[in-house]
């Protein structure tokens, strides 16, 4: 070979690795599989960029967390502890469950503090995640890294002909962006200078030519990911908020909302090992008032991907994992009921609105939702159990909102008066609600009435809701009036404990709402949501001691007290 060849070869390998040098590998979230979840929520540090290690916090690692794997009708048991140095919670967002399990702003985890939420999973097979929702620091929490995803299992999407080999060819995309400090620390800012996916700078990742599914998640604080590929191909929508749609949708661009979420099929099919494509945010074309169309060049929302054009993701392909492989959309999904309008018991009515000339706000304007600020304890709605509602969202604020609510799925109606687009038209429980536009859904509000906590209704940027852009309603039943001191009586055994605590009472057990184990300091150390009857209450990892166990029942505003001891 002479010298002329060499030469060629050898820059050809220096141009592949600097090119290579540019990205690095995608992480993929472990996952859990299974009933009973444990999540250690904690403060840590992570090497996001070169140099000094950036503060971070995790669930049972160092950014993000685990992806939970959970089937349709399982009951569901999650263990979560909190050793963050910070109070926090842990909601489920999507989850149609009790809203005393939901993990919104009233259901508070002190520091060194178990919770044990369960419920049965109602919701269909579906991407879904969960995230810290603690009111005013959750744009914090959020931007340190933690939460994780849900994947929701039925036996009518196991039916599909659809890429399930969960890191292979079904890639859960969670997007993101941060800017940085001199020291490589993360701003809490609302929109970021870099793009983020999985936790990744530049994130590159190999996939086989063949069909792909992509589970996407928008959980950016503030900005909007316009969605496509870089040589403009088309793409499947198969599945929105809250599980499959009926039919695919063939799209080149999708806007993807903070909090949303959107199932993809993108067929590679035909292309070669060693070919490229990138996954990116064709944000250069949207309007000023879209999060992430702006284009600041200064102040608290200036970003250096504002209005711009950026890569999510760098694609290299590879073969296909084999000649059977699926090459083909399935042209149907499921069939999905949705509620129909002329069974609306109401119609509930709500404006998203601008204002002006209050404190504590980043913004020129505070966004408010029916011109009033979130306020602990006042509640705006209440629906009763079974109802079948429209809500009626309009927007008088200059400035587009995700509008996301607690507790259910919806379907939408009309977007100005017209049937929503095919990729919209599914189960939702986030929807853009852009400048001038009225948006209509209906729900059903079943299944889960509680008196004393509420589920909530927000912009899902998290700075709005954090600045008091959110409401609560309470669904209730004819039962669940709140009443004065109870008359009941609670016992342990055995008392002293040394693993396992067991609970008895002189009232029906369905009856208990929450109980609660506290220090003689008044330290909260475990936190039990509607435990079950005759289940014992694991005490392993209390240290030896006096503790106070408080049991709420239904329907009462003060606790039964008992002491016991942990030997």
């Amino acid at each position: 070979m002479n010298s002329k060849k060499l030469i060629l070869i050898g820059l050809g390998l220096f141009l592949t690795n600097l090119i290579s040098a540019q990205y690095n590998n995608l992480w993929i979230p472990d996952t859990l599989s299974g009933k009973s979840f444990n999540l250690v929520i904690k403060d840590t540090f992570s090497q996001i960029v070169k140099g000094q290690q950036t503060i971070t916090a995790g669930i049972n690692g160092k950014f993000w967390g685990p992806t939970l794997i959970i089937q349709k009708h399982d009951t569901v048991r999650m263990n979560v502890l909190n050793k963050l140095n910070d109070t926090t919670t842990l909601h489920w967002h999507g989850m149609h469950l009790p809203a005393v399990m939901d993990g919104g702003p009233y259901q508070l985890i002190p520091p060194n503090t178990t919770w044990r939420p369960y419920w049965k999973m109602k919701n269909q097979a579906g991407t879904y995640w969960f995230h810290p929702h603690l009111h005013e620091m959750t744009m914090d929490q959020i931007t340190k890294g933690i939460g994780g995803l849900i994947i929701v299992r039925d036996s009518a999407e196991a039916a599909l002909k659809l890429p399930r080999k969960y890191g292979i060819d079904d890639i859960p995309l969670v997007l993101s962006d941060r800017s940085f400090t001199t020291a490589n620390q993360f701003k809490s800012v609302p929109y970021g200078d870099s793009a983020m996916t999985n936790g990744v700078l530049r994130a590159q990742f190999s996939l086989p030519a063949q069909m792909v599914r992509f589970r996407i998640l928008n959980a950016a604080i503030e900005r909007s990911f316009n969605i496509g590929f870089s040589d403009n191909r088309d793409f499947y929508v198969i599945g929105s908020d809250g599980g499959l749609l009926s039919t695919p949708t063939t799209l080149k661009r999708f806007l993807l909302s903070a909090g949303e979420r959107v199932e993809i099929l993108v067929n590679l099919t035909g292309m070669t090992a060693g070919q490229i494509l990138d996954f990116k945010a064709f944000n250069s074309t949207l309007a000023n008032n879209i999060p992430g169309g702006e284009n600041f060049p200064n102040g608290p929302f200036a970003s250096a991907i504002g209005k711009k054009d950026f890569n999510l993701l760098h694609i290299n392909i590879i073969n296909a994992l084999s000649a059977n492989e699926i090459k083909t959309v399935p042209t149907t999904l499921v069939s999905n009921i949705y509620p129909k309008a002329a069974d609306a018991k109401v119609t509930r009515y709500l404006s998203m609105n601008d204002s002006t000339g209050l404190t504590g706000i980043l913004g020129p304007n505070a966004f408010i939702i029916n011109h009033k600020l979130f306020k602990y304890g006042f509640n705006n709605y209440t629906v009763p159990l079974n109802n079948t509602e429209i809500w009626q969202i309009k927007s008088t604020s200059g400035f587009a909102h995700p509008f996301h609510i607690h507790d259910v799925e919806f379907n939408i109606l009309t977007i100005n008066g017209v049937a929503p687009p095919a990729e919209q038209a599914g189960w939702k429980d986030v929807i853009l609600v852009k400048p001038n536009t009225t948006v209509r859904f209906i729900a059903k509000f079943d299944d889960f009435a509680d008196a004393n906590h509420p589920f909530m209704y927000h912009c899902h940027i998290s700075l709005h809701e954090d600045e008091g852009m959110m409401g609560q309603f309470l669904v209730t039943d004819n039962q669940s009036e709140i009443q004065k001191t109870p008359t009941g009586t609670v016992s342990i055994f055995p008392n002293p404990a040394n693993d396992r605590l067991y609970l008895s009472a002189n009232f029906n057990w369905n009856e208990v709402y929450y109980v609660k184990i506290t220090k003689p300091n008044g330290a909260t150390v475990m936190m039990l949501p509607q435990p079950e009857e005759g289940k014992a209450i694991d005490i392993t990892n209390l240290k030896t001691g006096l503790y106070f166990l408080s049991v709420i029942q239904k329907g009462f505003s003060q606790p039964i007290v008992v002491k016991f001891v942990k030997e």
